[in-house]
């Protein structure tokens, strides 16, 4: 394994590495999806939480899979996060990540507009902005790489032209699809449907790697 994957594997879900700054961290998260919530009942339209939710989920899916990763190569994930953290929970994934996927669906459905005709560039406004919260995200992955926060092993993985499009397409922009996917279904029961689908494929893939095979990732 790699010195990065050791260090990541170091204190993973250890409680003691807990600092206090989480607890506002968390009651933040809890006091927007409140706010989201309290709108939803008014209003009727619960799509800002479903984007909340497909957008984490998301994020879920793709931590659980890079765990596999680097369980099955014997190596590395393709991603890790070695760096301080207050709580490591995955190899390439953190409290403070989580934090932050847990409310990025909401942030992106509130620059949406109303008005679903309204194109920027020529594309309609909802794949402009998947477009451009992708590149952004890409662009904070570089900076936390640079400084070692976030470690990338295999050279297909953002050393060359093609990585960067599978960290903007895989590590990215299908999250935003999600967000759009869950928020274009036209029922209640639909949109539940897919979250819960969403949901447990990795709440599955943990179920076998976790307490199957005893996988530590």
């Amino acid at each position: 394994m790699t010195d990065a994957t050791v260090q990541a594997l170091n204190g993973l879900r250890d409680l003691s590495t807990l600092k206090w700054y989480v607890i506002p961290l968390l009651a933040i998260v809890m006091y927007i999806y409140s706010k989201e919530i309290k709108d939803a009942k008014i209003t009727g339209n619960w799509n800002a939480v479903f984007s909340g939710l497909a957008i984490f989920g998301s994020d879920f899916f793709n931590e659980t899979w890079n765990g596999w990763v680097m369980v099955l190569s014997g190596r590395s994930a393709l991603w890790t996060a070695p760096g301080d953290t207050a709580l490591r929970t995955l190899v390439g994934w953190n409290i403070e990540i989580m934090f932050m996927f847990s409310i990025a669906g909401i942030i992106f459905y509130h620059t949406l507009s109303e008005d679903k005709k309204i194109k920027i560039l020529g594309l309609p406004e909802k794949w402009f902005m998947a477009i451009l919260f992708s590149v952004f995200c890409v662009f904070v992955e570089c900076l936390l790489n640079k400084g070692g926060h976030l470690v990338w092993e295999y050279s297909f993985w953002f050393r060359s032209f093609a990585g960067v499009w599978l960290i903007f397409i895989i590590g990215y922009f299908w999250f935003f699809c999600s967000s759009i996917f869950v928020i274009s279904l036209k029922t209640m029961k639909n949109k539940i449907k897919f979250l819960v689908l969403l949901y447990l494929i990795p709440v599955l893939m943990n179920i076998i790697g976790f307490g199957i095979f005893g996988w530590k990732y």
